[in-house]
């Protein structure tokens, strides 16, 4: 890296603009110093160029600035609708004439674009100009005949729109996705909600030669995309659409999710690979012409552009177009030197056009297994014993490992997941996709255009491979038990892993001489070696001082000791917590014992009322609040495995996300309250348990407590045991939540009780079977979302709570919590903490003391 000015250069631009983006003014200041003071040292050593060093230093500073400059201009210009929204207002009726900046995607009965707006109306008022601030529009429909109408919008399209403007939401639970974070790294600040299509009226196009050649592409995207629906079955057309033209909208879900268990889904992203075999294909078609080499390069460089633009121009083919065109170039010149400059340039250009490129997960990804590739192969190769045979295999080895090693902690970072069966399945399944199903999948593409029978049997000839590699990609992915689970690592773990994978290179032994140098010099591009103690001598001499042994054993040592803490970064932590997470309309709570293990009491679900006819409505990939919410949180915690999953009852609210956490995390035993609600949803469930080798239990009042440690006692209070039916069957309560599990939980010395969906009649039954008259509580979780007919004066007399929890989702339809709830837990004297207001409310107990959290605070909450 030392002898690479330009990758320093950019190197510390992208350290520069990531202290900008995550500490305050004193942070970045700091790192910065920090990072003068190392290259002023390099510097003084010897070690690195001096004018090399005071860039570095200048370009850290410009580009915090950069990034300071354009938080400050990426702000929204409706401020008169902003100070209503922190105000707590409801969303402005809104009427704006805008340009659709991007293809309109339809899913269901919802569409979705990101336009520009000309001019708005709030409230009836008068139009004002508002010179191109960006909103993301979102249009559900409402009949089946509009589907037609919207899929005649295009982008380009001038338009009125009369609708709610809102503000996006914020990240509700510890952890979770933040929906405005995400937008304004697009410069976004409102969503525009409106209702059915008759909502948008068209009034014409965008003139100029921009907009026109974006529709024109937009137009070829969707003819290609049909062609290869024709050519393909239904549940192979949505994955070579994504394969070969990044239109990853129609993959099959469950598809994908197997692709994402084994790490796989980086194929289906056109990236680095796809844009090498398009530069390939087309160098060779022109080369075929007889063209100059210096002809093929140009026109090869100037057809990249057409290839980023139709597959999306998603930030990993942006890197690899530019890297290609920027090698092309470089290789017509007669001076292609080194990759990592390219990549560097490749960075550098795209951070200087939008610096939010830097919190992109595919450009982090992108670059980060590039650079990787570029830096650690060649040492690596070099450390290869000799061999004759199966050089190819290794080198293959070599990559797949490398790729793994890098993108590691980025993968758990984001997405908490590493399959043990990845690296096989990368070193299997991405040189067979690559070179055989995208090549063929291309060429019955464009054959078919010229040639229908011949690009069909090119089709039949790709599904064959297609259907190779979905029951390989099932197989493997049919092990749940190597799935294993990561807590997100914090930022210093990241870099100290590619520090440690830097220094496990460095000290690799070069085995290139036993092979006589043949083969590295054949296989290496040329690309300047890794800086280290094996490439100066100052270095060998630094090196020299220690024990070649100690050498080769610290950085991999460094490597284990790593890899323990993040897989357990919480093992000394004796802090026991009670989690009320916010799943909108829904409970669900995660209870964390002193000794690290986990109970999950409910799971949320999203309740849907679809009539016959409905159909059309229904999503590609529907929201799943278990799926989307509670898995991802658990997995971010570290949840491996569930002591105790417990379904209060058996309605949609409370067990609707128990599928998918069943699904994804194992699970001990599930107590339910022995009933059946004669849904299919309930016994699909309790299956599912049984499937997975969760232990059922009925849980019902005087059953034995659960103590899964010294400190934790769970008991239940209600319901009254219920008898088998005479045919030895369960019995059926299609009123379920009167059957509610309602939860007594002692935890280190603190009381908490969960009333499930009780009523009235119940808490009388509770408190009439108590007989050490008034309790304490110090939290009470409020029954049925703060109904009107639940938490009667007497429960809260009985019970005595400092705090109650109120789960509800906002502006449900039911209005809860009812305000003659909230005017009687007032009267106990009792705090109320609400999800729809302060999203996840989390209590933590470390050393008998009790301490409360919310996500969104009093400042965030619109």
């Amino acid at each position: 890296m030392l002898q690479r000015p330009l990758a320093m250069f950019t190197a510390c631009w992208i350290a520069g603009g990531a202290s900008a983006a995550v500490f305050g003014g004193t942070g970045v200041l700091l790192a910065g110093l920090s990072l003068a003071a190392a290259l002023a040292a390099l510097a003084l050593a010897r070690r690195l160029n001096p004018r090399t060093a005071l860039a570095c230093v200048l370009a850290y500073a410009a580009a915090a600035g950069h990034r300071a400059w354009t938080d400050a201009r990426n702000v929204t210009g409706l401020t008169g609708p902003a100070a209503a929204a922190e105000a707590g207002e409801p969303p402005a009726e809104v009427e704006a004439v805008l340009v659709i900046a991007d293809t309109p995607r339809i899913d269901g009965d919802l569409v979705m674009f990101r336009a520009n707006l000309e001019s708005i109306a709030i409230g009836g008022g008068a139009p004002m100009e508002i010179g191109g601030e960006r909103v993301q529009v979102r249009i559900r429909l409402e009949k089946e005949e509009e589907l037609a109408e919207a899929a005649a919008w295009r982008r380009g399209d001038r338009a009125a729109v009369s609708g709610a403007l809102e503000r996006p939401g914020r990240a509700v639970n510890f952890g979770g996705f933040d929906y405005r974070a995400y937008l304004y790294r697009h410069r976004i600040h409102w969503v525009l909600k409106a209702k059915s299509a008759e909502s948008l009226k068209p009034l014409g196009r965008e003139s100029g030669m921009p907009a026109a050649a974006m529709r024109a592409m937009d137009r070829l995207r969707a003819a290609l995309a049909g062609r290869m629906a024709d050519l393909f079955p239904e549940d192979q057309s949505g994955y070579m659409n994504g394969l070969v033209l990044g239109v990853r909208e129609r993959i099959d879900p469950e598809l994908y999710d197997e692709f994402a268990e084994l790490g796989l889904t980086h194929i289906l992203a056109i990236s680095g690979l796809h844009v090498g075999v398009y530069v390939l294909g087309v160098g060779s078609l022109l080369r075929l012409l007889k063209l100059p080499r210096e002809t093929v390069l140009e026109l090869t460089a100037a057809a990249v552009p057409f290839y980023v633009l139709l597959t999306g121009a998603s930030p990993s083919v942006v890197r690899a177009g530019l890297m290609a065109m920027l090698g092309l170039a470089a290789a017509r010149l007669n001076r292609l030197k080194d990759g990592m400059n390219l990549l560097a340039a490749a960075a550098l250009a795209m951070l200087l056009y939008d610096p939010y490129y830097l919190s992109d997960i595919a450009f982090q990804l992108s670059f980060a297994v590039t650079a990787g590739l570029i830096v650690l192969v060649p040492p690596v190769r070099r450390a290869l014993p000799p061999m004759k045979r199966g050089r190819g295999l290794a080198d293959l080895l070599v990559v797949t490992v490398v790729a793994q090693a890098v993108s590691f902690p980025l993968t758990i970072h984001y997405f908490n997941r590493f399959h043990l069966l990845s690296l096989p399945a990368n070193a299997i399944l991405v040189p067979f996709i690559s070179f055989v199903v995208m090549p063929l999948g291309t060429a019955a593409l464009l054959v078919s255009f010229v040639w229908p029978d011949a690009g069909r049997l090119l089709a039949r000839l790709t599904e064959t491979a297609n259907d190779a590699t979905f029951s390989l990609v099932e197989k493997l992915a049919a092990t749940p038990e190597l799935a294993t689970i990561w807590p997100t690592p914090p930022l210093w773990w990241i870099l100290a892993w590619y520090g440690a994978l830097l220094l496990i290179a460095c000290n690799l032994p070069d085995r290139s001489a036993e092979n006589g140098g043949e083969t590295d010099r054949e296989q290496e591009t040329e690309t300047l070696p890794l800086a280290g103690w094996s490439d100066d001598p100052a270095g060998r001499a630094a090196a020299g001082r220690l024990r070649p042994r100690l050498r080769h054993i610290l950085p991999a040592a460094a490597a284990v000791l790593l890899l323990a803490y993040a897989w357990n970064p919480d093992r000394f932590d004796r802090t026991a917590s009670v989690s009320f997470l916010d799943v909108g309309q829904g409970d669900a709570a995660l209870i964390r014992t002193s000794s690290g293990r986990h109970i999950l009491v409910d799971g949320g679900g999203t309740v849907r009322f679809e009539k016959p006819g409905d159909e059309w409505r229904r999503r590609h990939d529907p929201f799943d609040v278990g799926k989307d919410v509670v898995v991802p949180l658990l997995m971010k915690r570290g949840v491996r495995k569930l002591d105790l999953v417990v379904a209060t009852h058996l309605d949609a609210d409370h067990i609707g996300g128990l599928a998918a956490v069943l699904d994804a995390i194992p699970a001990k035993a599930l107590l339910w309250n022995g009933t059946l609600s004669g849904k299919e949803d309930g016994e699909a469930l309790l299956r599912l348990a049984d499937e997975r080798g969760a232990r059922l239990i009925a849980g019902h009042g005087g059953l034995e407590p659960y103590r899964p440690d010294d400190g934790t006692e769970l008991a239940v209070l209600w319901p009254a045991a219920e008898p088998l039916t005479t045919d030895g069957r369960l019995p059926v309560a299609k009123d379920q939540n009167g059957r509610s599990v309602v939860l007594r939980l002692a935890l280190e010395g603190r009381v908490f009780l969960l009333a499930g969906d009780i009523g009235f009649s119940e808490e009388k039954a509770i408190i009439d079977r108590r007989t050490a008259g008034a309790e304490s509580v110090d939290v009470l979780k409020i029954a049925h979302h703060g109904s009107r007919h639940s938490t009667a004066a007497e429960w809260l007399d009985h019970w005595r709570p400092k705090e109650a929890v109120i789960s509800a989702g906002r502006n449900n339809v039911y209005g809860h919590p009812h305000p003659d709830t909230l005017g009687r837990i007032a009267a106990a004297g009792a705090r109320v903490r609400r999800t729809d207001e302060g999203g996840e409310t989390q209590y933590r107990i470390a050393d008998g003391v009790l301490s409360v959290r919310t996500a969104v605070g009093p400042a965030d909450r619109n």
